[in-house]
């Protein structure tokens, strides 16, 4: 290790030596007496150097306290080196667009659904935005986005990753659009991560269902997670469908939730037959969250709908992460329904697909309700019966299914 003495004693030679203290810190002995303090570090296999300053400017202290600060970046998966350059763009940043001011302003403009638009938001907010939100967009190059991308697969996930490119992109091109870039720095490395196979819609098989729902009865977190998650099973709509579900919706007295066209993925109105289950199910929620907007309202704000992310926590508690997420639902329920002998077009009604064929296309929207209230009511006695671990029971369709 280097102590001051040898540090003031060291004499220039006639090419650059280094002295080596630990743990990457050196300082560079240059042919005209000058003396740099430098850290060496490997990050996503490749060496780099950071550099200090100069001695004595920067004392042996100082330089060690630099270096544990530099080495604490490199085990989050940051580059000093880039993150000093961002720093210095931050403190120039107060009068420019910032990339997160941008990212708000695309958010507004994208026709998308209230919580769709939460979710991207809250994505951005907890991932993209600490890293590069306070950045001048024309200062944002595509070595930012590169080390944005690494991190967000690193810490996050392929599929996170995907979003955060996605976004990034579409951000990047409204800004292109609206003068306040020249550039998409997304363009040059929009394949630098490998593209990612999703999974997360493959169906599960009858018996793999009964031991999720058999799990999910045993989640520990909050009871109104758990009605959600088992609303979504019951109807089968999409997570974002069901997280966002508004009491002034539901007619329970008849059995029915009329989805407005501004939460559905195709902006058209949903009408859905509910299941005995499902009112019973609502009917207990309703003693619970009544008096809110929302059906399934926030943990700390009841004014809003509960996290997008909250389906993916019950997921990961009750031990099915990386094997199923609620968007396979769905996919379950139309392979069932349809392997059980099901009206293709009754399924398709149900799960609000846009037919490409015009004469299905009408025989869909007239929705046959009463014949998708008797489908669904067979699917969720047929879910009843897995859940109990009878998974040999095969649902018999009765007159009118067809």
């Amino acid at each position: 290790m280097l102590t001051d003495p040898k540090l003031r004693n060291a004499k220039p030679d006639t090419t650059p030596y280094k002295l080596v203290d630990e743990k990457g810190l050196y300082i560079e002995i240059k042919p005209n007496g000058g003396k740099t303090w430098r850290y060496r570090f490997r990050i996503d296999g490749k060496e780099s150097t950071f550099t200090i300053g100069d001695y004595p400017d920067v004392t042996l202290a100082q330089a060690r306290d630099e270096r544990k600060k530099a080495r604490a970046m490199v085990k989050e998966g940051i580059n000093p080196c880039l993150q000093r350059k961002i720093d210095k763009v931050k403190r120039t940043a107060d009068t420019q667009d910032t990339l997160e001011a941008l990212a708000l302003e695309w958010s507004q403009a994208k026709h998308w659904s209230d919580t769709t638009r939460l979710k991207q938001e809250a994505m951005m907010r907890n991932v993209i935005f600490p890293r590069l939100g306070a950045l001048p967009v024309k200062e944002i190059m595509s070595v930012h986005i590169l080390d944005m991308l690494q991190y967000a697969n690193r810490k996050h996930g392929p599929t996170i990753a995907a979003n955060v490119r996605r976004n990034l992109s579409g951000i990047f091109d409204h800004a292109v659009s609206t003068l306040r870039a020249e550039l998409n720095p997304v363009t040059p490395v929009r394949k630098a991560l490998k593209a990612h196979q999703s999974t997360h819609k493959t169906p599960l098989d009858p018996e793999s269902i009964g031991k999720l729902l058999r799990d999910a009865e045993g989640y520990p977190g909050h009871s109104e997670t758990l009605a959600c998650f088992k609303l979504q099973w019951l109807t089968l709509t999409r997570p974002s469908e069901a997280i966002g579900a508004r009491w002034e919706e539901f007619n329970l007295d008849e059995a029915v939730w009329k989805i407005p066209g501004e939460r559905m993925k195709k902006r058209k109105p949903h009408t859905l037959a509910l299941p005995t289950q499902a009112v019973t199910l609502l009917r207990a929620v309703h003693a619970l969250t009544g008096r809110h907007e929302h059906v399934f309202p926030g943990r700390d704000d009841k004014g809003i709908s509960m996290s997008p992310r909250s389906l993916n926590y019950l997921v990961t508690a009750i031990g099915w992460h990386g094997k199923f997420t609620p968007h396979a639902i769905r996919t379950t329920g139309s392979t069932l329904l349809n392997e059980m002998g099901f009206d293709p077009d009754l399924i398709e009604a149900q799960l609000a697909h846009q037919d490409k064929n015009a004469v299905r296309r009408t025989y869909n929207h007239a929705q046959h309700i009463e014949a998708r209230r008797a489908m669904m009511q067979t699917w969720a006695d047929y879910l009843d019966t897995l859940r109990d671990g009878k998974t040999n029971v095969v649902p018999i369709r009765k007159a009118g299914h067809a």
